[in-house]
């Protein structure tokens, strides 16, 4: 694994940390790569169930490293978007913990993950337009399913920053904190997603992100498609069981 990224692994719980405080965190080809790497190993590895993806230094992520783009550096991986991330997160519950600054394609990331906990001082913000750039790295596309439609079209054509308790307010972040907290408070809530079923969670991020493009005529099958595998698992034979004799359950990823 590449300095760029550090792994932590907290029992069922993966922790990435970009790993360039220096430059704000900001994603250069290596970052890329390293990131596609990790969320790699979480979604191959049986004994992990939750990421949880963070920032070194007090930052999240400012985004694309210009001095990189200068040099012909492109912070993306084919048919993996930008930061190896957005547009192929993991199967895997993907919590992103978010201090100081997500701007541009860290923005970007926090709106691929699956739930954000930030600080009552994190910044977010897309500020593309004010360079005569587009947000492409899912900025455009799913911002305003993520907050309100005209809130959403400000926050693009400003390119202005959204605070985090406006974040709170609007749903974007799922829980505020006090500064320092957040990595700590999205452990917490990864662990807590961790002792659920892991093949009940993947297949309920799977039908989630897939139905948005499903016809009503075809969701019902296509969720089930998705679905009665899980039913048959042993995972969901234990579930049982272990609730019937009130004890935790032994889930064995099959």
């Amino acid at each position: 694994m590449s300095d760029e990224v550090i792994v932590e692994n907290l029992g069922r719980v993966s922790v990435l940390t970009i790993n360039r405080p220096a430059a704000r965190n900001a994603v250069n080809a290596a970052t890329a790569r390293a990131i596609a790497d990790a969320i790699d190993e979480l979604d191959e590895r049986d004994d992990l169930a939750v990421g949880v993806i963070t920032g070194a230094g007090g930052n999240f992520c400012a985004g694309m490293d210009l001095r990189g783009f200068l040099k012909g550096e492109r912070p993306s991986i084919e048919g993996r978007g930008f930061a190896g991330l957005v547009e192929a997160p993991p199967r895997k519950p993907l919590i992103a913990a978010v201090e100081g600054y997500a701007l541009a394609g860290g923005c970007e990331i926090a709106i691929a993950s699956d739930v954000v906990v930030a600080a009552d001082t994190a910044r977010f913000g897309l500020p593309e337009a004010k360079r005569g750039l587009v947000p492409t790295g899912g900025g455009a596309l799913k911002l305003h399913r993520q907050l309100p439609y005209h809130i959403a079209m400000e926050l693009l054509f400003s390119g202005d920053w959204l605070t985090a308790d406006r974040a709170y307010r609007y749903g974007f972040v799922n829980k505020l904190v006090p500064e320092g907290n957040a990595l700590e408070a999205a452990v917490k809530m990864a662990e807590r997603f961790a002792a659920n079923g892991p093949l009940a969670l993947e297949a309920i991020k799977r039908i989630v992100r897939e139905s948005a493009d499903w016809s009503a005529n075809e969701a019902i099958h296509k969720q089930r498609e998705i679905a009665d595998p899980v039913f048959r698992s042993e995972d969901a034979r234990e579930g049982a069981k272990a609730f019937t004799e009130k004890r935790a359950p032994e889930w064995k990823h099959r």
